[in-house]
Parts: C-alpha cells; structure tokens; sequence
C-alpha cells in the first residue's frame, strides 16, 4: 500500500533540515493526506483506462467492464474479450491493444506484480515493457499501491510547477533538472513528490 501519514510526515519533516522552504510551504498549506491504492491488475488497468480522460469516464469505463465480462481483476476476462465486447465497454483501439499488453505479460508470467524487484529502477523498467505504461504510470504505481518512498516522478507538470513556486525558481524546473534538483532529497522523494501535488491544490 501507499506511503502512510506517518511516513510522509516523517520524511517531510526530514526535508526540511535538507531545503528549509519545504518547512515554509508546509506551514502555509499543511501536511498532505496519503495517496494510497491497492497494489495489483486491477490498478494498472484503471490507469490504462484513466489516461487522457477524466475520472469519471474512467471510472464509467470500469463499471461497464464489470457489467459485461464479471471478475475483471483477473487478467484472463481481458484477454480473453473480444474487440467487440472492450468496445462496447468504451475502450478504444489503443486502449484495447494496451490492455491485451498488461494481461498477456501477467499471463505469460513476464511481469509478477507480487514481486517486482526491490531496485526502483528496475522495477520501472520491468513495468514499462507493458505496451502503454510509461515512465510516469509505472512511478504512481510504485508510489501509491507499493509506498516505495524514493519514487520520484519528475516528469509531471503538476510536480515541476510545485516546486518551482517552493523554490521561488523564475522558471519551471524540466524534468532533467528537476531530477538533478531531487537528487539532494533522497530517501524521501516520494513525499516531496505528494506534497508538491497538495500544495499545487491550495496555492494554484
């Protein structure tokens, strides 16, 4: 599971003594909620479902899918549809070619998401073999279903902007530099991460 409350006030606390402007930031909005999700299928294949759509078709995605086929936390329902049926469901052809691409290598047994390999970034590597889980996807993953706490998804705007406006920096960090930046930060990156999206919330 995610990151506790506990374990995020622990490492925020901690980064603070590294980048005192963190202790600014959370005075002024607080300390942020955990964002947790079950590890396991069925969370990959929401987020499959979830890219460039909001939450509520995703979810309405979801709901026909359970409706239509039953035990969808099996990657075998999936596999196992035909294009009709995922259609009818709301999945485009990409989707659909996604998520054939996450249930084929849970079935082959490529990928074990019971035991992904304790390196971050081999564990990220692992999980973007699966057609249509990129870098970012495989980082949420890891942080919010695992609570890997290193994990830091520098490639999300929502992350850059955030700590740009902690670091009163001029322009919005890149990813490349923000990862540099987030280099100092190690262990507690994860956290960094989740109160850059809670702070982005309150001050955006």
């Amino acid at each position: 599971m995610g990151l506790s409350a506990l374990q995020i006030r622990v490492s925020l606390d901690a980064l603070t003594v590294i980048e005192p402007r963190f202790g600014t930031a959370i005075a002024q909005v607080g300390y942020p909620e955990p964002r947790v999700r079950a590890p396991g299928y069925a969370t990959l294949l929401r987020t499959i479902l979830g890219q460039q759509v909001s939450f509520k078709s995703a979810d309405a995605v979801w709901q026909k899918l359970e409706a239509a086929l039953g035990d969808v936390t099996d990657p075998q329902t999936v596999a196992s549809a035909s294009f009709d049926e995922l259609r009818a469901c709301g999945f485009s052809r990409q989707k659909q070619s996604y998520a054939r691409s996450l249930a084929e290598h849970l079935i082959a047994g490529e990928l074990k998401l019971d035991a992904l390999p304790a390196d971050d970034e081999d564990a990220i590597t692992l999980l973007t073999k699966v057609k249509g889980i990129g870098r970012w996807s495989a980082e949420i993953y890891l942080l919010f279903a695992e609570g890997r706490p290193d994990i830091w998804p520098a490639g999300d705007l929502a992350v850059q902007i955030d700590i740009g406006h902690i670091l009163q920096s001029p322009e919005r960090p890149t990813e490349k530099q923000l990862r540099a930046i987030g280099e100092a930060w190690r262990p507690h990156r994860g956290a960094a991460a989740i109160f850059a999206w809670h702070h982005y919330m309150q001050v955006t």
